[in-house]
């Protein structure tokens, strides 16, 4: 099963977390950006409906798969300001 790892660092003069080098919005505070990241890696934890699901690779390429609802993965959040 993946893991989707939530990564809570200093960024653009405040905290963020950052998933596969992308990052979020930029907190005031390390605690915001941590409850922030808590909150997000739930919400990826939460099963939805069965659906085709289109997106784009990073090549830029176009996919459309089959997404189970209840085929959600694990996450965790790393606190690397600690």
């Amino acid at each position: 099963m993946a893991i989707v790892a939530y990564h809570v660092v200093e960024h653009d003069g405040g905290w963020a977390y950052t998933v596969d080098g992308v990052f979020s919005e930029t907190f005031p505070s390390h605690d915001a950006a941590v409850k922030a990241a808590q909150r997000a890696a739930a919400e990826q934890r939460t099963p939805g409906k069965t659906e085709e699901i289109e997106y784009e690779t990073r090549t830029g390429s176009w996919k459309i798969e089959h997404a189970e609802g209840g085929d959600r993965p694990a996450t965790e959040v790393v606190d690397e300001g600690d």
